[in-house]
């Protein structure tokens, strides 16, 4: 009957995750008005080798060679890829746009690394054309050291910039800070279906670095930036190069300084700045510039204008709001009326039809696995929970564990992912993916943590045995001290003769590394088995994402990628990192699930799992929920972000921003973990699933050097 009512699950899931995504296919393509592909063109990099930018282009079916359409070229952020920017592409392409959205340089299925951008020896800590040498804003960094903070150091620096910028005094330079958005750029315009002569750009965060170096060499007739940051006329040659309708999207929480011009919050002060009446050619008096108003002209590609978002950094790429402020744009500078009302999107709908297979494909494994366990060779895999009444922690031994557990994860995270990013001295021809070295580092340091509080309890169990037997053996009767009274206080040294039972040891079956009937082995069997189930649970998922990806060109994803196919290259990431991953979730879960036990574990049925889930959620993202508040409280209370204002700039940025998307990501980890732990009785299983999760996240399409 159960597993009858698991196959049953199993097929409803897929049949809806299909569903969904044939749906959101449907959108995406204005139900066969827009056709979209995968596109490939291939390039020569600084190194002289032969390299491949990807994207995907969306084609509505009026732009033809006998009507030629305007085009906009899309840009993505750092960590993302162009799928990111379905929203913008989806709602333009419908209004009869053609669209380009590019995987830059080192993100998604594009071969050139982020090193094919270029680096020079400096950094700049205010918008570049205002820094000073005599100042400090200037300043040098070393030639050695690793490659990807170089980098990073010089995002905002863009390749048209003046030589004192885009080259360095050790021979160092910026080859293309378009990111390949150049090279799109020409293959947009060479469709015989595309009005070469009215191609916008847009770009979101280091897109929007992307965007001006794009815009800086090709005849884009607008650029939209979406988080995009300001440099003075200082900072190029304003004589040649001029920028056409240039509108700025600024988010009005936005966690990275260099988009809020180096200030802690973005206020209408803001609009007071030199900086930004230049950018916007107004001449008026001490007052401020306005916002959401729309200065110069769009005849002589003098327009500009400032649109405040009320959202934060990452969220731009889908708010309501700046993408109808987008679309009104384009719409005035490629000079064509919509039939479509810019505020009438449907972007959104797809976006959670996406979201929900994504999950039904995550949760469709639990039924799978049960299925799978009906078999005899997998059934080996499960054991019953370990269930002695000592070993189970008491609510209030849980709090103190799960405080603690909290702590180490908040205070930790903020310093050593962000070191990591930059600093983790790691073989880079190896660890390539930016953002997963500063994981990796974080959980380097958590794995030694928790290897330090397993063996300690563990030896402790292990000493008070020993003792308690060695008490046994020495006499029937109470323990005898030196001075002959065999008791203190009146108590019997031996446990046993006080009616208390006497300690037994902790197990690798207790911590959920073994079999119950080989309690004080490791269970390398059982790891492999459980290895092999994960496999196959995982290749479900896989599979589904491939096809639907070569179908369909959607993945699974809600706004940030989340699970795409590997290239060769990727894969090979993968199984880098995987190791590191996997020692850090097997001991993950086996201190949260095993180690920390309740009565509730035990449990059976719905109450039983949800009791149990909700503990397990507190100890693994309760830190990063702190951190979040710690994070946007003071932000939105007016003050900045929390890590800036405590830590630095250094710290905030890139990690901080993530947590908006780790925490849930770290819930749904919690929500299939608590399942398999309390249907297997053991930890590998949930620990090979979960850690490949999250290693395809982080190797699947985000940032590689």
């Amino acid at each position: 009957m159960k597993e009858k009512k698991s196959l049953i699950i199993f097929i409803c899931f897929t049949v809806i995750i299909v569903a969904c995504m044939i749906i959101a296919n449907g959108i995406q393509s204005s139900w066969g008005k827009v056709s979209v592909e995968a596109v490939r063109y291939e390039f020569t990099d600084s190194k002289g080798e032969i390299q491949y930018l990807t994207g995907k282009l969306y084609k509505p079916d009026s732009a033809t060679a006998e009507n030629p359409a305007p085009a906009v070229l899309m840009l993505h952020g750092y960590q993302n890829d162009k799928e990111t920017n379905d929203a913008f592409s989806i709602e333009l392409s419908r209004r009869g746009v053609v669209v380009l959205s590019l995987d830059e340089y080192g993100h998604g299925w594009t071969t050139a690394g982020l090193k094919e951008r270029g680096w020079t020896n400096h950094k700049i800590t205010v918008n570049y054309g205002e820094d000073s040498e005599e100042e400090g804003t200037y300043k040098t960094i070393g030639s050695g050291g690793a490659l990807r903070y170089k980098i990073m150091m010089n995002f905002s620096n863009l390749s048209f910039f003046k030589d004192k910028y885009s080259k360095g005094s050790d021979g160092s330079i910026l080859y293309d800070s378009s990111m390949g958005g150049t090279k799109g750029f020409e293959a947009l315009a060479s469709y015989d279906f595309v009005d070469s002569s009215n191609i916008g750009v847009s770009g979101h965060s280091m897109g929007t670095w992307a965007s001006w170096s794009t815009a800086a060499e090709c005849p884009a007739k607008a650029v939209v930036l979406q988080c995009g940051e300001l440099f003075s006329k200082e900072a190029y040659d304003a004589d040649k190069i001029h920028f056409n309708n240039v509108l700025l999207l600024q988010a009005k929480y936005d966690e990275f300084n260099y988009f809020r011009d180096y200030e802690n919050t973005v206020t209408d002060s803001l609009m007071a700045s030199d900086l930004r009446k230049d950018f916007l050619g107004y001449t008026g008096t001490t007052a401020p510039a306005e916002w959401n108003r729309t200065y110069g002209s769009f005849a002589d590609g003098s327009a500009r204008r400032i649109e405040l978002i009320y959202t934060n950094h990452r969220l731009t790429t889908h708010d309501h709001h700046a993408l109808t402020a987008a679309l009104d744009w384009f719409q005035e500078a490629l000079g064509k009326k919509f039939d479509i009302p810019t505020d009438n999107h449907v972007y959104g709908i797809k976006e959670w039809l996406v979201f929900a297979a994504f999950l039904l494909a995550v949760f469709a494994m639990l039924p799978l696995m049960n299925l799978l366990l009906t078999i005899p060779y997998f059934a080996a895999t499960v054991q019953p929970l370990p269930s002695e009444a000592g070993k189970l922690k008491t609510n209030k031994k849980w709090l103190k564990g799960a405080i603690i557990t909290m702590a180490i994860s908040a205070v930790t995270y903020p310093f050593m992912t962000q070191l990591g990013h930059g600093l983790l001295p790691v073989p880079e021809n190896i660890f390539r993916m930016t953002i997963g070295t500063g994981f990796l580092s974080w959980y380097l340091l958590l794995i030694i943590i928790m290897i330090i509080t397993t063996i300690l309890p563990w030896k402790k169990s292990r000493k008070a045995a020993t003792t308690a037997r060695v008490a046994s053996a020495d006499s029937a009767s109470p323990l005898v001290q030196k001075d002959g009274t065999g008791s203190t206080n009146g108590k019997a040294l031996n446990p046993a003769q006080n009616g208390q039972a006497a300690p037994i040891p902790i197990s690798w079956y207790d911590i959920g590394l073994a079999p119950a009937n080989k309690a004080d082995k490791l269970g390398w069997s059982l790891m492999g088995k459980s290895g092999l189930l994960s496999l196959i649970l995982l290749g479900y998922v896989y599979l589904l994402v491939t096809i639907f990806t070569y179908a369909f060109q959607l993945d699974f994803r809600m706004i940030w990628p989340f699970l795409k196919p590997f290239t060769l290259e990727r894969l090979g990431q993968f199984c880098v990192y995987f190791p590191v991953f996997f020692v850090f979730f097997l001991l993950n879960n086996s201190k949260i699930f095993a180690q920390m036990r309740t009565k509730y574990t035990l449990m059976a049925g719905c109450k039983g799992y949800w009791q149990t889930f909700w503990r397990n959620a507190v100890c693994m993202a309760g830190g990063i929920f702190l951190i979040i508040l710690l994070e946007y409280i003071p932000f939105f209370a007016g003050a900045g972000p929390g890590a800036d204002l405590l830590f630095g700039t250094t710290f905030g940025g890139p990690f901080m921003s993530l947590l908006i998307v780790f925490f849930p990501q770290v819930l749904v980890f919690s929500l299939i973990g608590t399942y398999i732990y309390r249907k297997t009785g053991s930890v590998y299983t949930g620990a090979f699933v979960i850690s490949a999760l999250a290693c395809w996240i982080v190797t699947g399409g985000s940032a590689i050097l």
